[in-house]
C-alpha cells in the first residue's frame, strides 16, 4: 500500500483508498463498476492504481474524445465494454440567446443549485450562443423536470445523442519561464503576471484551484503536470520542470490558455 501511497500527494490518500475498494469489489463480485464522473487527476489516480493489472481493467469516456471530465468503467478482464456502459447524456440548453448571453459558472451553478453533485455532470461547452452539457444519464428525467431556469433566465432541454457534442476549441499557447521556487504562489504569479502580494490572498481566499480541488495555501508545492486555475484568470498546466539555471532558478515550461 506505501508503495502506491508514494507516489501521490497525502490528500490524495483517501481517493486512493476508493480506487482499491473499487477495484477489489469487481474482483470480488465479477462484474464492472460504473464511476460518477472524474477530473483529469482523478483519472490519472485511477489509471495508475489500476496499473497492468490483468484481472481488472479501465476505459474511461465522457461522450466524446476529447472531454476532460469521464466516467471510468472498472471491469473483469473477460468483460467486453459497450459505449451504453457509461450511461452518459447530452442536453443542449434551449433560452432566448438574443437577449441573453450565458456563462459557463452560471450553467453549473443553476445545476448545482438543484441539490445535484459536480460529480454527476462532465463537460459544459460553448459554441456563439450554443450551450451543451454531458451528464449521468440517471439524472436525466429529474433535470427534464427541475432544470428550467439558469438565473432568471428560463431554459428549457433538448437531448441529443452524445456524439453530437460541441467539438472543443481550447486555445493553447506554452510559455517557458523560470521561478524561484515552486511555491504555488511564485509559479501562479510568474504564469499570471501577477505581483505575489496580489496573488496570495487570491489562494487564501479560495479562488486558486491545483488540479481541479481549492489550494487556500501560498506554500503549498507545485509538481510537475499540475493543472493550476485561478478564478477570472482561467487555467494552465505545469508542463515541466527543466531543472535549475546558474543562478539557481527553476526553469519550467508552462502550458496556457489563451
Amino acid at each position: 500500500m506505501n508503495q502506491i501511497y508514494q507516489h501521490f500527494r497525502h490528500e490524495e490518500r483517501q481517493f486512493i483508498d476508493q480506487v482499491i475498494e473499487w477495484k477489489e469489489n469487481v474482483l470480488n463480485q465479477y462484474s464492472p463498476k460504473l464511476t460518477d464522473f472524474l477530473d483529469p487527476r482523478e483519472q490519472e489516480i485511477v489509471s495508475s492504481v489500476i496499473g497492468e493489472h490483468l484481472d481488472v481493467r479501465v476505459t474511461f469516456s465522457g461522450g466524446v474524445d476529447d472531454t476532460e471530465r469521464k466516467r471510468a468503467l472498472l471491469y473483469p478482464d473477460y468483460y467486453e465494454v459497450k459505449e451504453e456502459d457509461f450511461q452518459l447524456a447530452l442536453f443542449e440548453v434551449q433560452y432566448a440567446s438574443k437577449f441573453i448571453t450565458l456563462q459557463h459558472r452560471q450553467v453549473l451553478g443553476s445545476l448545482m443549485s438543484l441539490g445535484l453533485k459536480r460529480n454527476k455532470f462532465g463537460d459544459i461547452r460553448f459554441y456563439n450562443d450554443m450551450v451543451h452539457f454531458i451528464c449521468a444519464s440517471e439524472i436525466s428525467d429529474y433535470l427534464f423536470a427541475n432544470f428550467n431556469e439558469i438565473g432568471r433566465a428560463k431554459i428549457s432541454l433538448k437531448n441529443l445523442d452524445v456524439h453530437s457534442f460541441i467539438p472543443n476549441k481550447e486555445d493553447v499557447q506554452e510559455m517557458v519561464t523560470t521561478v524561484s521556487s515552486l511555491r504555488l504562489d511564485v509559479v501562479g504569479a510568474a504564469i499570471y503576471n501577477l505581483s505575489r502580494q496580489k496573488i496570495q490572498p487570491l489562494i487564501t481566499n479560495g479562488h486558486v484551484k491545483v488540479n481541479w480541488k481549492v489550494v487556500d495555501s501560498a506554500s503549498f508545492e507545485c509538481r510537475e503536470g499540475d493543472t493550476l486555475s485561478i478564478r477570472g484568470y482561467g487555467r494552465s498546466k505545469l508542463t515541466s520542470i527543466e531543472g535549475r539555471t546558474k543562478k539557481d532558478r527553476v526553469r519550467v515550461v508552462i502550458s496556457k490558455q489563451k
